[in-house]
């Protein structure tokens, strides 16, 4: 048996939506050790998943057989300065990537708004931020290094494998162990941002103009409400005068308010569901209307502690306005109540194979519950107006498509099952997940 292979202990993962005791847990320290456990769980006929942060809300990170944690492959493998291309250990979490480059005067181009993901995980499942001329995080890879189902090294780069490259930039996890990815960087930059309240509607007309003047633009709908928090960052260079939130009411405003009070009112909202409404208009006309200028990463991520489970698809990016509307209009229909407030972001197309955002102009509706309520009737009436605008599900957050209808939305969805069909016949690297999404 490989050094570290223990007995698997109950998991779950952040959203509290998916849980499993996998036969064998291992925090391989080295890639040799990635190796010895995979050729193990061929041996023995099990399955090999790693499990990352364990912040995806699907089942892509369930682990049956021998559950993963590549905790120990962390940090800066090599730098290139040159090209700003940075190789970092697949266990490396975002929050992590301040202190490993801004050193190099790097940052990433682009994040999301949330950083405990590891970067393995964030690319494979198609983390993206928002910011019409940028794309997800899996864009920004240009190399990766694969353990394969034969316990083998392969790289995947412009240079080696380049055919792969479009399937392992994003490859759910279906194709082998990632134990490094090599990232283009950008120079250090500031994010001038303006948060404000605005009306629903004036947003929605003004809604392609908006994107396409800002450098990143979102915004958050309250339901029950006539208001959406708009959120429009600027580029500016590492060398322009920063002016950061104040630490007490940058702490009010994003601990206090965005976490300690969202959790009251989800709370509240569950006991007396009547008062949501009116609690829901109370906190939109007192969301910060705030100005600050600040490091890309401080700005691009918010904390987040409230736990909840979301389902987020990608549409074409002119249709976010009726999509939304036709959200309003269900929730107003069927007499829910929604604590959360419903996301809307945008990004470039690409051509990665399974990238939600592949080959158009995307725009994104995420939609939230709290991990306490039961978001089944909600999730499943919003998939199907996303679905009428050929939505494609972000991997990672909730859903109930199946391979046979993904198909249809993803050009390159059998591509993506060819490269794995070469590269895992055997299926070490599957769960019920990935059996679903995939085929078997």
């Amino acid at each position: 048996m490989p050094a570290g292979l223990t007995a698997g202990t109950p998991w779950r993962n952040w959203g509290r939506s998916e849980r499993i005791t996998p036969v064998y847990a291992a925090a391989p320290r080295n890639v040799g050790e990635v190796q010895q456990i995979v050729r193990f769980a061929v041996e023995n006929g099990l399955s090999v998943k790693a499990i990352g942060a364990g912040h995806s809300f699907t089942g892509i990170a369930v682990a049956p057989g021998i559950q993963l944690d590549l905790t120990h492959l962390h940090g800066i493998v090599s730098h290139d300065a040159a090209t700003g291309r940075v190789t970092l250990g697949a266990g490396t979490n975002l929050h992590q990537l301040p202190a490993l480059l801004r050193p190099l005067g790097l940052a990433l181009t682009n994040m999301g708004d949330i950083d405990r993901q590891t970067i393995a995980g964030a690319t494979s499942t198609g983390t993206h931020g928002t910011g019409a001329a940028f794309g997800g995080l899996a864009t920004q890879v240009t190399a990766v290094t694969l353990v394969t189902a034969a316990g083998d090294i392969l790289r995947v780069s412009e240079t080696e494998n380049a055919e792969l490259l479009p399937a392992a930039r994003l490859g759910l996890g279906a194709l082998g162990v990632l134990v490094d990815l090599t990232i283009q960087c950008v120079p250090t930059f500031l994010l001038s941002a303006v948060e404000d309240s605005e009306p629903f509607d004036q947003v929605l007309e003004m809604f392609d103009e908006r994107v396409g003047a800002a450098d990143h633009f979102e915004f958050y709908w309250f339901p029950h409400t006539d208001v959406v928090a708009t959120k429009t960052n600027t580029r500016l260079p590492a060398d322009a005068d920063p002016h950061p939130l104040h630490p007490v009411g940058g702490w009010f405003e994003n601990i206090v308010i965005a976490n300690v009070v969202l959790s009251a009112i989800c709370g509240l909202g569950r006991m007396m569901p009547a008062v949501t409404p009116p609690i829901n208009r109370l906190a939109s006309s007192v969301y910060g209307k705030r100005r600050f200028t600040d490091d890309s990463h401080d700005v691009f991520v918010s904390p987040r502690f409230v736990r909840f489970r979301e389902m987020e698809y990608n549409i074409p990016r002119e249709a976010i306005p009726a999509a939304l509307r036709e959200v309003r209009a269900l929730i107003d229909a069927k007499g829910w109540r929604i604590s959360f407030p419903v996301e809307v972001r945008v990004s470039a197309p690409d051509d990665n194979w399974l990238s939600t955002a592949q080959g158009r102009e995307s725009g994104y509706i995420a939609v939230h519950r709290h991990y306490r309520d039961d978001p089944t009737e909600y999730f499943q009436a919003v998939e199907q107006i996303m679905r009428g605008y050929l939505g494609r599900p972000h991997w990672g957050k909730m859903h109930y498509q199946d391979a046979e209808s993904l198909a249809l939305v993803y050009p390159h969805h059998a591509d993506f099952v060819a490269v794995r069909n070469r590269l895992d016949p055997g299926r070490v690297f599957t769960n019920p997940y990935l059996e679903r999404v995939l085929g078997q």
